[in-house]
């Protein structure tokens, strides 16, 4: 597994991840892996059994600063099944005045299945930050993901009143536009405890699900999940076409974390009987 460094620090990390999945006599293994610093894959584990490969990505550079370009490019083949988190939270640092981006591009082929869940972010005030994601999504395929933001180190007080934030996803099939996703929030204080903001609320979360339409009893089920507990924060789902789209904003990343984990399990046992075996690495 090749690592190359050729970035130095004051012209931010140029960073790359590239993994191909293949499903061969039974097990999904890693085809194909490259990496350039910062970003690093820990060692493939299966706790699930050898059909579905859970994998784990380091930053090793502690954070992401202005100036950064990182890019993932991943690949399920088909019948493949795979789970993506990362070992710990994101940091995003206050900016030296450059944006600092990462691009993923992913691929997922027939029968293939990719659930892309890694740990929150947390964008420092000041940061200038933007994450494009696109997904092709072959017939068949399945795609599961979510992104959770914190916005300030709100444990210290501090605001997302400088900086900008901006997140793109497109998910397509068959040169069909699936689902079209933009967020953008700049770091001003009259936005982020606006009600058409963040409501004061700090952390935001975006689950979506895309394969196919979403029965009935499952969104109802999801839905319920609200009526269970007692909730700080607001939660939200919508009917895609091809899937289901859920919304967090709140003031706890272990609550959006822990709501979104249950559904979730609800999807993996509802469309795929599985259990849902969380990652070694959460913190759940």
């Amino acid at each position: 597994m090749p690592e190359t460094t050729t970035t130095q620090p004051d012209a931010g990390w140029y960073g790359s991840l590239e993994l191909v999945y293949a499903h061969y006599e039974g097990k999904t293994k890693i085809l194909h892996s490259f990496h350039q610093a910062p970003l690093k894959l820990q060692s493939p584990f299966y706790p699930e059994g050898q059909q579905i490969c859970h994998s784990v990505i380091l930053h090793t550079a502690g954070g992401i600063v202005g100036g950064d370009r990182l890019s993932q490019k991943i690949q399920v083949q088909p019948n493949a099944h795979s789970l993506i988190t990362t070992a710990a939270a994101s940091k995003i640092y206050r900016s030296n005045g450059r944006e600092a981006k990462q691009i993923l591009t992913i691929e997922i082929e027939p029968g293939a299945t990719l659930e892309y869940l890694p740990q929150e972010n947390i964008v420092f005030s000041g940061a200038i930050y933007r994450q494009d994601l696109r997904i092709q999504l072959a017939p068949g395929a399945n795609w599961i993901g979510w992104e959770i933001n914190r916005f300030g180190r709100s444990a210290r007080g501090e605001q997302f009143i400088a900086g900008e934030w901006r997140s793109y996803t497109e998910v397509w099939q068959n040169n069909r536009l699936l689902w079209i996703d933009r967020q953008w929030l700049p770091g001003e204080a009259e936005l982020i405890n606006s009600i058409n903001g963040l409501a004061g609320k700090p952390v935001i979360g975006t689950f979506s699900y895309l394969g196919k339409p979403v029965d009935k009893e499952i969104l109802e089920k999801i839905n319920n999940l609200r009526k269970t507990r007692e909730n700080k924060g607001e939660f939200g789902v919508t009917e895609l076409m091809s899937g289901l789209l859920c919304r967090y904003r709140g003031y706890s990343t272990t609550e959006a974390k822990e709501w979104l984990s249950q559904v979730w399990q609800i999807l993996r046992s509802e469309i795929w009987q599985l259990p849902a075996i969380k990652p070694r690495v959460w913190q759940l």
